[in-house]
């Protein structure tokens, strides 16, 4: 039971008249909250207007397919749903679930259109008007920016990937033309009837260059394939301008050449040498093919640990770990003039929170820091550990922000971006995201030169109250 006075004691009611509350009473009935008993449901028609008298109610929201809460009715007056009132094609956008017992009043949607247009009939189709535009602009702007920040960090990592894979297509085929050549100076070898003890003998010189340290240095190199190249042309070696380099470059002189020499017959000088530089870049071309699929193999990881995919919502986080794959994924911006410095301290404990949502606040704050700076700067992300708690800063050298634009930074819809720009998603998301779904804390202290976000996660959501 509720009388119209305890009605006229919340906030929400308090300018409506006696006649008016007993009205709304009338037409209303007064549902008891049970822990746990649904109440509503997502994408249910929102035929029915929900106002708490006392009590508490967990909306949640089916998230990849896991159902996760994303926020809590428990102050009396606050409401939820009725939307056909006002829009026909209106539904639940969140289930509600009763979590601490209580009393909800629920009127049907109808009704409160009714009323709504005979006490306030200007205020009505304001509010109509609003829904529909308001709806209309927000999920047009949030999937353009949406789909902008998809496309930026395809982007990225498709340039990240092309390197690599460049690399290796090359590889693929400089190592066609090397089996051939390693093939055909085998076949030259048998036809000049090279003995086994010949053969093995220039094997273990082979491997002996494997030993050697490679020639860095640009002029000795150049030096030491003059000398082999012609020291190859010398001993009737054929094609001296393509096995010279590469010898040199495995760390052959010419005492090893004279060893060769030494070792095999002059006829079979030649096709030795080349099978020995063959198997030389064969070796080079794997060990580079390797580097290029695995740097592939490594941004597929990183990919993966970034989006969370095949994982829990909820589960232990490494949020050092987080921020590192999100540099990755935002690699394509970090310039030769950026400066990022890995402040993290060690013992960091993991904390309990949906780890994909937290990597799109790094990317945000991060993003956010790179484009103040505008391309050069230092970077500073420091991850501490404090009381139950792990702190996380991200902090630019930019130009900072005014204290008007630093007062309202998280309210919903603000940017100080033009469209297209940024990641699409803004710091009321991100507060959202820390202080809503993790029951942490995100602020700013901004000043010229010295821009920081700080945010702070509990190791463990907050313990619901007891009832």
């Amino acid at each position: 039971m509720v009388h119209v006075e305890e009605l006229r004691s919340l906030p929400l009611f308090g300018e409506l008249s006696a006649e008016q509350l007993a009205q709304l009473l009338a037409l209303s009935t007064v549902v008891v909250i049970e822990p746990g008993i649904e109440l509503f449901g997502e994408g249910e028609p929102a035929d029915s207007w929900w106002a708490l008298v006392d009590g508490a109610i967990e909306l949640s929201r089916v998230v990849d397919r896991e159902e996760t809460v994303v926020g809590r009715m428990d102050v009396p007056g606050r409401w939820a749903g009725g939307f056909r009132a006002w829009d026909e094609r209106g539904v639940y956008l969140a289930t509600g679930r009763g979590k601490v017992a209580g009393r909800v009043l629920r009127l049907p949607a109808a009704a409160l259109g009714e009323l709504s247009r005979t006490w306030f009939p200007f205020g009505s189709h304001l509010i109509s008007g609003l829904y529909h535009t308001a709806r209309s602009i927000e999920s047009t702007a949030r999937h353009r920016q949406s789909l902008v920040a998809l496309g930026t960090l395809a982007a990225g990592l498709a340039h990240q990937i092309n390197n690599p894979a460049a690399a290796a297509t090359r590889a693929i085929d400089e190592l066609e033309d090397t089996f051939w050549g390693l093939t055909s100076s085998l076949g030259l070898l048998a036809g000049q009837e090279i003995t086994a003890g010949e053969f093995a003998a220039l094997d273990a010189l082979r491997a002996e260059l494997g030993t050697r340290p490679n020639v860095s240095d640009p002029l000795a190199l150049s030096d030491l394939e003059g000398d082999l190249e012609s020291w190859l042309a010398d001993h009737a070696v054929e094609r001296e301008w393509l096995v010279a380099p590469v010898l040199a470059a495995a760390g052959a002189d010419l005492a090893w050449c004279e060893r060769a020499a030494a070792v095999v017959r002059a006829p079979a000088l030649g096709p030795g040498l080349e099978w020995v530089a063959s198997t030389l870049s064969a070796t080079a071309l794997l060990a580079e093919l390797k580097e290029s699929t695995g740097r592939i193999s490594e941004l597929v990881a990183t990919m993966k640990s970034y989006s969370q995919m095949d994982r829990a919502a909820l589960q232990r986080v490494d949020v050092a770990a987080g921020i590192d794959s999100t540099l990755a994924m935002l690699a394509h911006k970090l310039g030769a003039d950026v400066t990022v410095v890995r402040d993290y301290a060690a013992g960091v404990p993991a904390v309990e929170a949906y780890a994909s949502e937290l990597n799109q606040v790094w990317t945000n704050l991060i993003d956010n820091a790179l484009d103040a700076m505008g391309g050069s700067g230092t970077l500073r992300l420091t991850v501490r550990a404090e009381e139950a708690v792990v702190a996380v800063a991200v902090t630019d050298t930019g130009k900072g922000m005014t204290p008007q634009v630093a007062e309202r930074a998280f309210d919903a819809f603000y940017s100080t971006k033009d469209v297209g720009e940024g990641t699409g998603l803004g710091l009321d998301i991100a507060r959202r995201v820390v202080v809503e779904r993790h029951h942490g804390t995100i602020t700013i202290d901004s000043r010229p030169g010295e821009t920081s976000l700080h945010v702070r996660l509990p190791l463990r959501p907050t313990p619901e109250p007891s009832h």
